[in-house]
């Protein structure tokens, strides 16, 4: 199997430099010094789970310079969405498939608005990772997996040729025939965390002991929750709560990509996460007052104009 990997960072790195060394023919689409490191160095992987150094790694800077791919691993920021579709179609109208593991739900509505039709595999993955310098992912912990499957829950040749592809890179698979769902129950657990992390400015542990903070990551799901069934997606009624629990099984300094960010002055996701939970209620008449009302308080930093505060004088 032949893939591309649009976005060569901590996520598609990582899954990227697995799939390769298990002997798939891997090309990574990257920039800056990360590029020029991977094609003067290589690619290495430092992880708990066994570390790996491609030392003659196929990169280059632009996708137009792949050739022809059986899959495309999407892992951009969600707002380079649009600009990935477009660069990805004309691949994907040669026959390439599109895996997006990128966060959120509206992905894959963006991919299939601007791709031909059919051509995006449903996919999301949990992993702990980071560039930790230029040609080089450090991986958190031991959990890598990556759960897909097509949206009409057929068991289709490119599935079970990706799934063979994983396996021969010891990555961790699920295939599920409702890939919707599992989507939306990542997307429901990642706007509690993102949201309540960055707007407290505190990891999981200090949030679930403090009885307001907890309240307000249990409202925050369950906004989602709700938007999710009205959109149609089987979701359980209690499912928020269920999360809520999970939640206490964390390592109490767990924090979110979306509160690094924050604490970086970096662009964050938030449009897409509670942002995108605020939208889709309006759009759907369901109500989603604290999903708002972290937007409203994070939305002077989302565009990654960093967190100091101006000095000022008055009375």
């Amino acid at each position: 199997m032949r893939i591309a990997i649009l976005g060569a960072g901590a996520v598609g790195g990582y899954f990227g430099a697995r799939l390769a060394a298990g002997g798939t023919d891997v090309t990574f689409v990257a920039r800056g010094a990360h590029l020029a490191t991977i094609q003067r160095d290589g690619l290495r992987v430092i992880s708990q789970r066994g570390d790996v150094h491609l030392r003659d790694v196929k990169a280059v800077g632009d996708i137009g310079k792949v050739g022809a791919v059986d899959l495309v691993i999407v892992g951009v920021k969600l707002w380079d969405m649009e600009l990935a579709a477009a660069t990805i179609k004309p691949l994907a109208e040669r026959g390439a498939a599109v895996l997006s593991l990128q966060n959120g739900v509206h992905k894959d509505e963006v991919l299939r608005e601007i791709l031909p039709p059919g051509a995006v595999i449903g996919g999301l993955c949990y992993i702990a990772a980071v560039i930790a310098e230029p040609g080089t992912i450090r991986h958190d912990g031991t959990m890598q997996r990556i759960i897909f499957g097509e949206y009409d829950g057929t068991r289709t040749a490119r599935i079970e040729a990706f799934n063979q592809a994983c396996i021969a890179g010891g990555i961790d698979t699920d295939i599920s025939n409702e890939i919707e769902r599992l989507i939306w129950e990542k997307y429901v657990f990642l706007v509690g965390l993102s949201a309540t992390k960055a707007a407290i400015r505190q990891t999981i542990g200090p949030i679930r002991e403090n009885p307001a903070a907890r309240a307000l990551l249990f409202d925050i799901m369950n906004e989602t929750v709700a938007v999710g069934r009205a959109k149609g997606v089987p979701l359980a009624p209690d499912f928020a709560a269920d999360r809520l629990a999970f939640c206490d099984t964390l390592p109490a300094s767990m924090t979110s990509s979306m509160h690094h960010d924050l604490d970086r002055g970096k662009r964050m996701e938030l449009p897409w996460l509670s942002g995108g939970v605020a939208a889709l209620g309006e759009e759907l008449g369901i109500p989603t007052p604290m999903n708002r009302a972290v937007t409203s308080i994070l939305s002077m930093y989302a565009s990654g104009q960093g967190t100091g505060a101006a000095s000022a004088s008055g009375c």
